[in-house]
């Protein structure tokens, strides 16, 4: 009697689908030197930016809802660092940030997260603030 297999089938969960996408776009985008990459990390509470080279495996800047200027900004009576303002803040201070070692440009990466509300809003204020990409 032949052996029977059963598949099971399972919805991919949220954190997966976000895990593949990220893996996805990661084939594709890579920061060098010239042009580094500006990986965006987002969790509930948090918005974390970094300037990456790839080719020499440094982090070149470094910005998050957690930087102690930040939250002194965001400090209020409905102070939180997981909104669009936070994030806002954020890019403006990456692209502060780059400006200083002279990074004029950068390959966005939105780290499997989609282009819409926090994400867009850190991209949007870097540009603002004078990154190209």
């Amino acid at each position: 009697m032949p052996r029977q297999f059963s598949v099971q089938a399972g919805a991919m969960t949220r954190r997966e689908s976000t895990e593949k996408r990220h893996r996805r776009i990661r084939s594709k985008v890579e920061g060098t030197g010239e042009r580094p990459r500006l990986a965006v990390f987002r969790s509930n509470n948090h918005i974390y930016a970094q300037v990456i080279d790839d080719e020499a495996g440094r982090t070149l800047a470094a910005s998050s809802t957690l930087n102690p200027e930040i939250r002194q900004a965001l400090a209020g009576e409905d102070a939180s660092s997981g909104n669009v303002e936070a994030a806002r803040m954020v890019g403006a201070k990456i692209a502060e940030l780059c400006k200083q070692k002279n990074i004029e440009k950068v390959c966005f990466d939105r780290g499997g997260f989609r282009y819409h509300g926090r994400v867009q809003a850190l991209a949007d204020a870097a540009r603002e603030a004078g990154l190209n990409f």
